[in-house]
This record gives structure tokens, sequence and C-alpha cells, in this order.
């Protein structure tokens, strides 16, 4: 769709792209087993297992991020390192494990070179400075854009005991990796369409949606046009005057777009 080389910026974009699905707050399955995981109990202090387990969130991670076919696994344990650490774990093997033992946890399919993430783990509104890092590293990896969805469950939230007017403090976010501005762009645009339809289909038929996906393409060419006008700002001036800038004769530099 747009075309930017991967030599330009990284960028992770955390906009509130929400599913049009409702979320659940229930979880269905075994009891997790908080400040833990399966293979890591020796490498967690005893501070920390006891801060667990009065961790507001139970914190759920979701996606599939194609990889770059020269990834390895040593890349990858730095990588995710935020994760890993952030479970008390000292390795990407002792941390992949997720505290529910039904979730397959963090996968690395060499063979197809795609990193796999059903994983669930406890903490506090902190580990979105985790999530941020990750995917920073990720872009490096990544072979085309991604999704990651993240949820936030509210441990301290009983809903059967809770008053009337109480509301538990459940959170999701959708965070995009990928190793170009256009490609997490595309990815970006492809969800919110998918999600658009959707939630419009109830009304309209497929057909007749048309001009919404023409005018949600509109809106992210806007976007890019404006992300490439900004880096431009970073190049040397051309023509006459070199370093010195543009001319008089309506030269100078674009001005700059800001989102």
């Amino acid at each position: 769709m747009w075309g930017l080389h991967a030599s330009m910026v990284k960028l992770v974009d955390t906009a509130d792209l929400k599913s049009a699905a409702s979320l659940h707050k229930g979880r269905t399955g075994s009891t997790p087993v908080r400040g833990t995981t399966k293979s890591c109990s020796e490498g967690i202090h005893k501070e920390f297992i006891m801060a667990s387990y009065n961790a507001p969130f139970e914190i759920h991670v979701h996606g599939q991020v194609p990889l770059r076919a020269d990834t390895t696994f040593e890349q990858l344990q730095e990588a995710l390192k935020p994760l890993w650490t952030y479970a008390g774990a000292r390795s990407l093997a002792d941390g992949a494990h997720s505290s529910y033992e039904e979730e397959p946890g963090i996968r690395f399919d060499a063979h197809e070179h795609v990193l796999q993430m059903c994983w669930t783990v406890t903490g506090d509104e902190d580990f979105r400075q985790s999530l941020d890092e990750m995917c920073m590293s990720l872009n490096e990896l990544s072979q085309a854009g991604a999704p990651i969805e993240v949820t936030f469950y509210d441990t301290e939230f009983d809903e059967e005991d809770a008053e009337p007017e109480a509301q538990s403090r459940d959170d999701f976010l959708v965070m995009f990796v990928g190793p170009t501005p256009a490609a997490i762009m595309q990815v970006q645009r492809d969800l919110l369409v998918q999600d658009t339809i959707n939630m419009m289909e109830r009304h309209f038929d497929a057909a007749e949606l048309g001009g919404v996906v023409a005018e949600i393409d509109k809106l992210f060419t806007q976007r890019f046009d404006a992300l490439v006008s900004s880096l431009e700002l970073g190049k040397p001036p051309r023509g006459p005057g070199g370093n010195h800038g543009g001319t008089a004769h309506g030269g100078g530099r674009k001005p700059r777009h800001l989102h």
C-alpha cells in the first residue's frame, strides 16, 4: 500500500483501536499460581513472590508476529527480555510459561519464523512500560506488521460482591509492531476495516460499505503522507544553497505535521 524504507524510523502506535467485540471479565480454566512460572521458581526472590500475590491485575498478552528468516533464539530472547524479567525469570525459557497451564505461553517457531504469544502474568500498571520496550525491540526482528492484544483483568474486582455502581478496572489495548511505519499502518488499517465492517454489517450489506472503507484508506493515506513529510525535515535541502537552506523564492523546509 505504501512504500517506506526500513532505515527511516521505528513506530509503535498504542492507539485505542478497540475490538468491536465486547470483553468478558471472567477467565476460565485453572487458577494461576501468582508470582511464579513452571520453570523459574529458583530465580524469583521472596519479595517478588509476596508482591505478586497482591498484584492488582492479571495481564494477558496475545499475538502472532512474523519474524525475519534470520532471527535467532538469542535475538528473540533479548527482544522479549522486558516480559520475562517482569515475570521474575532469568531467561526466556524460564519465563515463557503462562500462569495458566492450558495457555501455550511464549513460543518461537523457528521453522515458520513466527513468534506466538498466549501468555498471562500478574502485575500492575507498570507493565505497560515493559510492553513499550518489547515492541520497540520486536520492530527490528519483525518481517511484517502485526497486532499484539493486551488485556488487563482487575483481580480485586468481584462482580458478585461489588456494589451496583462499582466498575472493574479491566482494560484492553492493541499494540502494533512492524519493520517500517508503512507495515504498521497497513496492519492498523486492516484491523480497523475489519472491526468497522463487522459492526456495520448488523445494519448494512457488505456491498454497501465500499465508501466507508475508502474513507478509512483516505485517513491512513493522509497520516502516512504527513509522516513522510515530517521525516523529510531531516534531509539536506536540495538545489543551490546546500546546507544554508532554501532560497527566498518559495524554498525552505516543509512544515512539520504533528499527530
